[in-house]
């Protein structure tokens, strides 16, 4: 039986105006756009079967598909309304829980999950708020637990296009964010747990004849024992 549920924790001191406009930006891009991820998900590390696992920044359901086919007990949450509404089209995911939440203020108990997944979404938010999430998913992981991060490197071809609102945080249309990552920042931002692997996953994508390169931090943290 699912105990995990807490009340939701104060913010912080996160802004609310920006806590809200990162909702509103992100609601409206997926009331254009409709099912805005698609194509196969992140390879799923090897947990064992009942593991408690949090999904945060669950977006259409791209990755969570893929989750929910595994034996685990999977909690996903995002900040979007229309994004979970979408998310909860797929099938099978009656058998996850969908939340509406932000991910700086969980509205979980401290240590419940074994498994946290944090794919594209740290990048989405300023430099206060990644630091928010790291720390939330401290909270809620439990000894051993592990947390497995993407996100969009400096290497990235689309790094430095649109206005910048923070070192190496850009704003395009439709008023959403990106933040590029170094292996450095990532492994300084999850510096509580210990590092398993942090390393930058290169591609090339050819666009118009000509092959531009992309880049992810892949990471893994573990909270000790």
């Amino acid at each position: 039986m699912w105990t995990g549920w807490h009340e939701p924790l104060s913010t912080g001191g996160t802004d609310l105006r920006s806590v809200n406009t990162h909702k509103s930006a992100w609601d409206e891009d997926y009331r254009r756009r409709g099912d805005l991820w698609g194509g196969a998900p992140p390879p799923l590390p090897d947990l064992p079967a009942g593991a408690a696992v949090l999904e945060l920044g669950c977006g259409n359901g791209k990755t969570l598909a893929a989750l929910i086919r595994q034996p685990w007990s999977v909690t996903a949450v995002d900040i979007s309304p229309r994004a979970v509404s979408l998310a909860r089209r797929r099938p099978g995911t009656t058998t996850a829980a969908l939340v509406v939440a932000d991910a700086a203020c969980l509205p979980f108990r401290g240590e419940v999950f074994d498994a946290v997944f944090l794919v594209h979404l740290a990048g989405h938010l300023p430099e206060t708020g990644r630091k928010s999430v790291a720390s939330a998913i401290c909270r809620v992981l439990r000894p051993g637990g592990a947390v497995f991060f993407r996100a969009f490197s400096v290497e990235d071809m689309r790094a430095g296009k649109g206005a910048e609102t923070e070192p190496q945080t850009f704003r395009r249309g439709g008023g959403i964010i990106t933040h590029y990552f170094t292996e450095t920042e990532v492994a300084v931002l999850f510096a509580p747990l210990a590092p398993v692997s942090v390393r930058t996953h290169r591609w090339q994508m050819r666009i118009r004849g000509r092959d531009l390169p992309r880049a992810e931090i892949e990471a893994v943290f573990r909270k000790r024992g």
